[in-house]
């Protein structure tokens, strides 16, 4: 257990009735139905509140004014049908309530300075018109509900950020997504019926090779996700040869993670082709038994990323919300090879809008980098959608991702010692980033139009050449 996390016995025996606390996660308590008086104890202390696994389905009327300084609420696997009123709570800016029974939110009732919403799995038909009484609204995260439409007032959050509106009922996408938010940079909408109509319009990559699950040997795990499990195995292309070939392995499982459906990711993986900026796809997995891997949704074969190869960010926390986080160990980047980087990138961008497939992620931390080599890996497709001719909009929405990233990426560029070219090469980077992030989303370039300018950059075969950038 924590520091932070303890029992319903520790909280109503009273043993931490003398303690400030700022930070109170309860265990995991199915029983526990009703709000313990308890956790009021801690009054303006607590900050952070986790009660997430409970029978809770309310909360008492005066929650808001027994802990006036809560900022972040945990709400998750509980068994709440209505949202509650906190519309009079002035400091929350974090509201969780993932995998409930909600089914209604009654209007008036969110925070007024919500930042980060989650509402995903759940029954919600509608989001209330009074959302737009949430300015500061930057990550909104509702996949996994019944919504069909969204209302106009949502433009008036004109901090989104990041919406997540996969595995809903959506027969079409808002055109005002694709023009009313100056901030929009990362957008989901896979397992919609736009988006799997679109899907059935696609044909899978030519070369594309069933591999059976029995020609895998399976050595060790290299990561876990919300999807699945990827781990590097010995592939045997044939029972009749020696010859093998080391590779890493997906196996989906799960139903629903905050982005979207496993199956969703791994169709929008297998579509997406070969670009030299993605990490390379070998194949499909046939042959497993349902017994043998229970809840696997499917499985996909990809090639080894070589040693050298390191996540280039880490993902936002609490208080980053929707920006990356950096360490030293990132930094160090020389000019030149971050520009190489960032085309590869803006290439695989291309490549898969011109696909139509918006990644929906493009973030930092879902690059693996070599500082060595100037180059990038485009991974993790656990929020890409495929999209027909009616969202092409959603293009300059990911672009203004890429423009993100591009001024992420200058922050780990050492400026001391810059010469003119690398000046120069920063000056027009700082101005693609302001082009990518315009507040005039119809006025953003198109990633063939970043590659362009990133190429231009370097120049014929590598020799520099920087475009004038006006003042």
């Amino acid at each position: 257990m924590s520091n932070d996390t303890y029992d319903l016995e520790a909280l109503q025996n009273g043993s931490l009735a003398n303690l400030a606390l700022t930070k109170f996660k309860l265990t995991p308590t199915p029983s526990l139905t009703v709000f313990p008086d308890e956790i009021f104890t801690f009054g303006p202390s607590l900050t952070y509140l986790d009660l997430s696994g409970t029978g809770l389905s309310s909360l008492p009327p005066n929650f808001t004014t027994s802990l006036p300084n809560l900022k972040i609420l945990f709400l998750s696997n509980c068994a709440f049908t209505t949202f509650p009123d906190l519309s009079s709570h002035h400091t929350l800016e974090m509201v969780a309530f993932r995998h409930n029974s909600l089914t209604s939110i009654p209007e008036n009732t969110l925070p007024p300075k919500l930042r980060w919403l989650i509402l995903t799995d759940n029954r919600i038909p509608s989001l209330p018109s009074s959302i737009s009484s949430c300015p500061n609204l930057e990550k909104c995260l509702l996949a996994g509900n019944n919504l069909s439409t969204l209302p106009l007032s949502l433009t008036q959050c004109q901090n989104l950020t990041l919406l997540r509106l996969s595995a809903n009922n959506f027969s079409s996408l808002p055109k005002f997504l694709f023009t009313a938010f100056p901030k929009l940079a990362y957008l989901s909408f896979a397992g919609n019926p736009c988006s799997l109509s679109s899907r059935k319009a696609h044909k899978l990559p030519f070369g594309l090779l069933d591999i059976p699950y029995s020609s895998l040997a399976i050595s060790r795990v290299l990561g876990r996700g919300a999807s699945g499990i990827i781990s590097q195995a010995e592939w045997k292309p044939s029972p009749d040869s020696d010859f093998t070939e080391d590779v890493a392995v997906k196996m989906f499982r799960g139903s629903l993670t905050s982005d979207g459906r496993p199956e969703d990711e791994m169709e929008a993986v297998l579509l997406a082709g070969s670009h030299e900026s993605l990490i390379g796809v070998v194949g499909k997995v046939t042959g497993y038994s349902e017994g043998e891997r229970e809840g696997v949704k499917g499985g996909i074969v990809m090639s080894l990323v070589p040693g050298g190869y390191e996540v280039l960010g880490l993902p936002p926390d609490l208080e980053s919300c929707t920006r990356d986080r950096f360490t030293e160990g990132e930094r160090g980047w020389e000019m030149g090879k971050a520009v190489e980087m960032l085309t590869g990138i803006a290439g695989a961008g291309a490549h898969l809008h011109g696909r139509r497939i918006c990644h929906g992620d493009l973030y930092a931390h879902n690059v693996l980098a070599s500082k060595g080599d100037g180059h990038g890996l485009l991974g993790d497709f656990g929020a890409a959608s495929v999209y027909g001719e009616e969202e092409d909009g959603v293009e300059r929405v990911e672009v203004a991702a890429f423009g993100r990233l591009v001024g992420d990426v200058l922050g780990l560029v050492e400026e001391r010692g810059e010469g003119e070219r690398e000046r120069a090469m920063r000056r027009g980077l700082e101005e693609l980033q302001r082009r990518c992030e315009d507040g005039d989303v119809e006025g953003r370039p198109d990633f063939d139009e970043v590659v362009e300018v990133l190429r231009g950059m370097l120049g014929w075969r590598g020799v520099m050449r920087i475009p004038e950038v006006p003042n």
